[in-house]
């Protein structure tokens, strides 16, 4: 084929001798040859893209077909490619095993942020959400459960898991709450390895089918960014995990023997730089290895039903949604960028800051819920101190035993700036709030006044992202917001479209557009290897109401 440039001139455009052996037969009235219609056209993906020339113009039509060549055809054809559609974009299989038109997901969002809102209306287009159960109790875990069913009775859904180790009662009560109502698919996600209550999910959805093959009902997606996590996720059931289960009677023999055959996760996630817990991995860098894992662990266990290995964390335009898929993601996850969204379960104040961010406006910060091991998350800093605080109490927690040993002017600043109020009210609050949610977290604290004060810190981190999901006036300099650079690459790309105003932001919106938008762009790249070289504005989706 020719190799051909389109140049930015209005339509100059600069050639070489077709090599072709084909012409092209149609109606020169249906060829586009003004950049405007050209654009048009390349977008319009659900038909063949022909590109002629004639008379010394090039021109982009659907219409016609391909003759050999014929002297008497005036219209040569450079090159062409057929229609492509979202739905080719990742695999098929995570499409059928989740019932869903996309190879595209949205991930939970702590604190119920991905909301109920958020995951029917996902649902109803058939794009699969995930509620973000993680930091609620199981009485609002159970409300959602009920609302969304009620909703979508045949899906899709996914309500997430955390791993919780300072509050492993929470863990096990969404797990039963999830076995319970009948929950199908769960994301397990900041799971440093596995736990009774993950494999005790996993497990009790084993079963036999009519014809013998083992049935998974209850389906696992696990957000993993470190290889030794996915190789527990990868692998069977650990066997001392099983056999306590069985012990205590969760699980049946017959469940035990298939979980030997089958690996904990039917997808995994590879989390590359994302808001809230991550090991900010590159995803260019972790996707690949993690394939490598799976490779090698299917070849290993021989599964009937390969693990599929989707991305995650920076996802925040086409460019990085095609980028996965070619790197050979079987689907993919946005996050941050839905939190931005009218369904999102945060609040106004917070929407509006989030849709001003940039690429940098982001840093770490301690994470409440895994405070003590030094386990950071990512927050979005533009706007807010609260990066800055929680890491002053982390390094006041790492410096001392006691809240005492502190000395006063520095307890005083404290007070003042940080927590708005002495800190022995502080720690009579946070024994109010654990007696609701955790008893066993203040038994545990009383003789152990290291512990009393991690609990006094974590309070500041936990009330601090509630600040933010109430949009409370009086404390937005101490916003906990989870955000990662997806939220400014997507801020970047939708400027002057309809889709810079939060209060336009629906989340089917977002994730038709990223994934028309990957669409476009990799039959652009199609054309570009088959020698057609197109002006960069062409490269440019633009997000359009539709």
């Amino acid at each position: 084929m020719a190799s051909v440039l389109l140049c930015d001139k209005h339509i100059h455009w600069a050639t070489k001798q077709s090599q072709s052996t084909f012409r092209w037969l149609g109606s020169l009235e249906t060829v586009s040859w003004d950049i405007a219609g050209i654009q048009t056209k390349l977008n319009t993906i659900e038909k063949p893209c022909y590109i002629v020339r004639h008379s010394g113009r090039i021109g982009v039509t659907h219409e016609g077909t391909l003759q050999e060549t014929d002297p008497h055809l005036t219209a040569e054809i450079l090159t062409a490619v057929p229609p492509i559609s979202t739905h080719q974009l990742g695999e098929s299989a995570f499409c059928a095993a989740h019932g869903v038109r996309y190879a595209y997901s949205a991930g939970a969002m702590a604190n119920g942020i991905a909301s109920e809102e958020l995951v029917i209306a996902l649902g109803k287009a058939g794009i699969l959400g995930s509620f973000g159960a993680g930091g609620l109790v199981p009485d609002r875990i159970e409300s959602a459960i009920h609302r969304i069913q009620q909703a979508l009775p045949t899906g899709p859904y996914a309500f997430n898991l955390i791993h919780s180790p300072s509050e492993a009662a929470i863990e096990r009560r969404s797990v039963e709450l999830y076995i319970n109502h009948g929950v199908k698919t769960i994301e397990a996600s900041a799971f440093l390895g596995l736990t009774p209550n993950v494999v005790y999910y996993r497990v009790s959805g084993l079963q036999l089918d009519s014809s013998g093959q083992t049935q998974i009902d209850h389906k696992i997606i696990a957000k993993v960014s470190r290889t030794e996590v996915a190789t527990k996720f990868m692998s069977p059931a650990p066997k001392d995990i099983l056999k306590q289960l069985l012990e205590q009677g969760l699980i049946s023999e017959l469940q035990a023997k298939l979980a030997e055959t089958v690996p904990m996760a039917d997808d995994i996630t590879v989390e590359g730089d994302s808001g809230g817990h991550t090991d900010n991995r590159p995803l260019v860098s972790l996707l690949p290895t993690i394939l490598r894992l799976r490779d090698e662990i299917q070849e290993k266990y021989c599964y009937g039903t390969p693990i599929r290995v989707g991305a995650g964390g920076g996802i925040g335009t086409p460019h990085s949604a095609l980028a996965a898929f070619i790197m050979g993601a079987a689907y993919i996850v946005t996050g941050s960028v839905n939190q931005a969204c009218v369904e999102a379960g945060t609040s106004a104040p917070v929407k509006q800051m989030l849709s001003q961010a940039g690429i940098a406006d982001m840093a770490m910060a301690p994470a409440a819920d895994m405070f003590e091991l030094g386990v950071k998350l990512q927050v979005l800093k533009r706007g807010s101190f609260f990066p800055m605080r929680s890491q002053r109490l982390f390094e006041y927690y790492q410096q001392y035993q006691t809240i005492e040993e502190i000395p006063s002017k520095e307890r005083e600043q404290l007070e003042q700036q940080i927590f708005k109020k002495d800190l022995d009210t502080v720690w009579q609050e946070t024994v109010a709030y654990f007696k609701q949610r955790d008893p066993d977290q203040i038994t545990r604290a009383i003789d152990h006044p290291k512990r009393k004060m991690a609990l006094i810190f974590r309070s500041y981190l936990g009330q601090a992202s509630r600040w933010a999901i109430l949009g409370d006036p009086a404390r937005q300099a101490d916003y906990q917001i989870w955000c990662g650079p997806a939220m400014g690459a997507f801020n970047t790309w939708v400027k002057g479209t309809y889709l810079e105003q939060p209060g336009n932001r629906r989340v089917v919106d977002v994730g038709h557009h990223l994934m028309r938008g990957a669409a476009i762009l990799y039959r652009l790249q199609q054309l570009k290897l088959q020698g057609l070289e197109l002006a960069p504005h062409y490269f440019q989706y633009l997000p359009e109401p539709y």
